[in-house]
């Protein structure tokens, strides 16, 4: 106890003075050595115990964190175990409600078809009957035709036999079982001698002595004779009915009205009349001109316009058709579609006139969509000229034509010189008259106006029915009133190949100089 108070007493003296502590007793110091040593060996192992619990603090905060991994682990472990349940759960309730439908789709479909073939064994037995009572009808009506059939006959013998005068008029009276009564009123009207011209001419765009003389051509070739179950339709009638629905464009309906016939009956009779107009008038009223009839047509256009060796004015327009059912895209117009927003549907017509408007030469049909060029080359005038019948004479047409050795045209390209204006001038004047002579034709004809219900192949021949028409009011010079004047709408397209000869180039350039030389040549373009 001494030597622990005397310790610590040293201690604090050497805390106090550390120098005075060097000078104490070795014995002193050795007394506190061992204190000393345990000290540090107690603090070693406070430090080691220390340690010792941060590491088990550690290991257990570690510990805590691996079981918290694993808790999140196994909830996640659930949930996607629960979520593959619902999942199938889901599938399973979709499948059923997929079989249950289906199950009553196929219940409806079955019990619709059971429906359908009740009613069409239903109608089918319907059928039966009606053609039953049909067949039954026609042979009660073909026993009580024949039946009137011998009693007309019976009737017209005792009539001829007996009663001389009275031999249409007994037998008309049995006819009237055969032809439906319709009112003729109208045509009656003007079929009369003193029905006024005016308005004759308003009706069939000619005059009556016209018209007559057109019936006369025609006579033999479309006058039938009467039956003994009807009487036949007279020829004025029969033209009549062509020339009026060429004239109006009416529909066939409006026709069967007009004339007291039936629908099938004026349809047939403007295809007839029409066939016969083609076979028997064409030849006569529309044909290339001899060699005297050529001479006087280059002096009348030289006359007009100053270019020599003209014998013609060629132009092309298009007639608007209801759209074929076979090779729709040959005749579809798409110039015309795209001017006037609606689709359209063409065929055209190419002409060749003289000065005074009346057609030499005409190709009629070919579909829409060909350009100018194109149908120049299928023409039969296309084959003469190849032919070597053409030579040394200009036929005058637009730019959609080819520059070639008998075809003239005007100069297209850009940057014109003042010889070049002047002919374009002055060809145009011949150009002009094709367009005139054809708007005549639209305008004497509407049915060239819109579409009609004549079908494709019977076109080409009501077409050039209207062009032989023409040249007939043309030559007996059948003004055409102003209000039934139409203005031409044919876009003109540039030929692929626009000249076709050289030699043909420098003799259009000489006829240019030449006009400009002579003074020919106008001054407008200025």
């Amino acid at each position: 106890m001494y030597e622990n108070s005397l310790l610590y007493q040293t201690n604090n003296l050497a805390r106090n003075s550390p120098l005075m502590f060097t000078f104490l007793p070795s014995s002193l110091r050795q007394m506190n050595e061992p204190n000393s040593m345990i000290s540090n060996s107690k603090k070693r192992q406070r430090k080691e115990d220390r340690q010792g619990n941060d590491s088990d603090g550690n290991d257990s905060f570690e510990q805590d964190g691996r079981e918290k991994k694993k808790k999140n682990l196994k909830g996640i472990i659930t949930s996607l175990i629960l979520l593959e349940q619902q999942e199938k759960s889901d599938q399973e309730e979709q499948s059923k409600a997929s079989n249950e439908e289906k199950e009553l789709l196929d219940a409806n479909h079955n019990k619709r078809i059971k429906t359908m073939v009740e009613y069409y064994d239903k109608f089918q037995d319907y059928h039966v009957e009606v053609q039953e009572t049909e067949r039954r009808k026609r042979k009660n009506s073909r026993a009580i035709a024949g039946a009137l059939a011998v009693s007309a006959v019976s009737s017209g013998v005792a009539a001829r036999e007996g009663i001389k005068d009275t031999k249409h008029g007994g037998g008309g009276q049995q006819r009237r079982l055969w032809v439906k009564d319709r009112d003729k009123e109208w045509w009656d009207d003007c079929n009369r001698p003193d029905y006024p011209e005016e308005e004759f001419k308003k009706a069939f765009r000619m005059s009556k002595s016209t018209f007559d003389m057109i019936c006369e051509e025609l006579n033999s070739v479309i006058a039938k004779e009467d039956t003994t179950l009807r009487n036949a339709i007279p020829v004025r009638q029969r033209v009549a009915v062509c020339i009026w629905r060429l004239a109006t464009g009416e529909p066939l309906r409006l026709v069967s009205k007009r004339f007291g016939l039936g629908i099938s009956t004026c349809h047939k009779l403007v295809l007839e009349v029409c066939s016969a107009i083609r076979s028997v008038l064409m030849p006569k009223y529309l044909q290339w001109p001899d060699e005297d009839g050529l001479r006087k047509i280059k002096n009348e256009f030289e006359s007009i316009s100053g270019i020599p060796n003209a014998v013609g004015s060629m132009y092309t327009t298009h007639i608007p058709i209801i759209a074929p059912k076979i090779s729709v895209a040959a005749y579809f117009n798409k110039r015309h579609t795209e001017r006037n927003q609606k689709t359209s549907y063409s065929i055209t017509v190419q002409g060749v006139v003289d000065p005074k408007g009346i057609f030499t030469d005409v190709c009629i049909g070919w579909p829409g969509s060909m350009p100018d060029d194109q149908v120049l080359e299928k023409s039969a005038l296309f084959q003469r000229a190849n032919g070597g019948l053409l030579k040394d004479v200009w036929i005058v047409g637009t730019s959609g034509y080819p520059l070639m050795d008998w075809v003239l045209v005007p100069y297209a390209q850009q940057n014109l010189t003042w010889t070049q204006h002047a002919f374009n001038e002055k060809i145009g004047e011949i150009q002009l008259v094709a367009k005139d002579a054809f708007a005549r034709l639209k305008g004497r004809w509407s049915c060239l106006q819109k579409r009609t219900e004549v079908k494709l192949q019977d076109l080409p021949v009501v077409l050039g029915a209207c062009c032989v028409l023409h040249n007939i009011c043309e030559m007996q010079n059948e003004e055409i009133d102003p209000e039934l004047r139409v203005e031409l709408v044919d876009d003109e397209m540039v030929p692929e190949v626009a000249l076709r000869s050289a030699t043909s180039m420098k003799a259009r350039d000489a006829i240019a100089h030449n006009l400009l030389h002579h003074c020919h040549a106008g001054t407008r373009f200025l």
